[in-house]
C-alpha cells in the first residue's frame, strides 16, 4: 500500500516587508514606486504624511489605485490637523474601496508642526485619546456623541462605515506606547531606532493591551537602509537626518543578507512588519526595490 504523506504547510515568512516612500521622494515618484513594490512581490508600501510635505490620504489613495495586492499604510496622520469626524470619513472611503488593503495610525504630531499649524494642544495625549476612541465608534457605524476636551460630537454617524479597518497608533514616549496597547490594532514606531528600542517599545504596548482586553498589537517598524558601493557611508551620512547617531546598531547596510539581517533583528524584537527605508542618496531605487524582491524576501522567508 502507498501512503501519500500529508501535504507540508506552506512555509510563513517571518515577517512582512515593505517598502517606504519617505518625503524625501517627491510626489510625482510615488506611482513607478508602487508599481515596482508590486512587481517586486513585496508585501507592504508606507506612506508619509509629514508637514508641510505631501498627504498622506492622498498618497495612500493613488498607491492603492495604481497596484491590485500590495498593502498600503499611511504613518502617520497627525491627529490635530483634522477634525475626527473628516478623518473618519477619508479612512473609512479608502477602506471601503480597497477592502483589507488599507492600514491608517494617527498620532499626535511633531509639536513644533503642529504650533505652525496653529493646533497644538495642551494635551496631546488627551487628544489622541479622544480622536482614537471617537474614530472608532464612528468606523463601526455607531452613533457617536462626546463632549472631550478636544473631541466634540453631536449624533455623529457614517452612511458608510468601515468596522474592519484596523486604528494604528503611533508613538515613542512610554504613555503613548501604553495608549498605542490599550486602544490600537497596532503600534508604528519612528524610521530610526534600534532593535533594543523596538523591544521595549512592543513590550510597553503588549503591556497595556492585557489588562485593557486587547489582542497584541501588530507593531510596525522601519529599517534605514543602503546597499551597493560605499553602503555603509552612505548609512551613517543617513541617520542623523533622522536624528540617529552611526555605530548604534540602527540601519542595515550590505547586500542582501546583511539587509535581511536586519530586518530579522527588528521581527525578534517584535516587529511584525518592516519597511525598508532606503538612502535620499539611492542612485537606483528600481534596483532597490527589485533587491528586496528577489533576494531579501526569499531569505526572510526561509529564516
Amino acid at each position: 500500500m502507498t501512503v501519500t504523506p500529508a501535504p507540508r504547510p506552506e512555509a510563513r515568512p517571518a515577517v512582512r516587508l515593505g517598502m517606504a516612500f519617505v518625503p524625501t521622494m517627491p510626489p510625482e515618484s510615488l506611482r513607478s514606486l508602487a508599481t515596482a513594490v508590486e512587481a517586486a512581490g513585496l508585501d507592504d508600501l508606507w506612506v508619509w504624511e509629514d508637514c508641510f510635505k505631501q498627504s498622506g490620504v492622498a498618497s495612500a489613495a493613488a498607491a492603492l489605485a495604481w497596484t491590485e495586492r500590495v498593502r498600503v499604510g499611511i504613518g502617520l496622520m497627525p491627529a490635530p490637523l483634522r477634525s475626527t469626524a473628516a478623518t473618519a470619513m477619508e479612512i473609512a472611503t479608502v477602506a471601503r474601496m480597497f477592502p483589507g488593503r488599507f492600514v491608517p495610525a494617527v498620532g499626535h504630531g511633531i509639536q513644533e508642526w503642529m504650533g505652525q499649524s496653529g493646533v497644538r494642544v495642551d494635551s496631546p495625549l488627551t487628544l489622541l485619546r479622544e480622536h482614537t476612541e471617537a474614530l472608532r465608534g464612528l468606523l463601526a457605524g455607531e452613533e457617536v456623541t462626546t463632549s472631550g476636551r478636544y473631541v466634540q460630537l453631536d449624533r455623529v454617524r457614517l452612511d458608510w462605515p468601515a468596522p474592519d479597518v484596523p486604528i494604528v497608533l503611533g508613538g515613542v514616549g512610554p504613555r503613548s506606547l501604553a495608549l498605542a496597547g490599550e486602544l490600537g490594532d497596532g503600534l508604528i514606531l519612528a524610521n530610526a531606532l534600534a532593535p533594543r528600542d523596538v523591544r521595549a517599545a512592543a513590550a510597553a504596548a503588549t503591556a497595556a493591551a492585557g489588562p485593557a482586553g486587547r489582542p497584541v498589537p501588530d507593531v510596525y517598524a522601519t529599517l534605514i537602509a543602503a546597499t551597493g558601493p560605499g553602503a555603509q557611508e552612505r548609512l551613517d551620512a543617513e541617520l542623523p537626518l533622522w536624528g540617529a547617531e552611526p555605530g548604534r546598531g540602527i540601519g542595515a547596510a550590505g547586500d542582501a543578507r546583511a539587509i535581511a539581517d536586519g530586518v530579522l533583528r527588528l521581527a525578534a524584537a517584535g516587529a511584525s512588519a518592516v519597511a525598508v527605508q532606503p538612502t535620499a542618496d539611492e542612485p537606483d531605487l528600481a534596483g532597490f526595490v527589485e533587491l528586496l524582491g528577489r533576494e531579501v524576501r526569499p531569505l526572510l522567508d526561509h529564516a
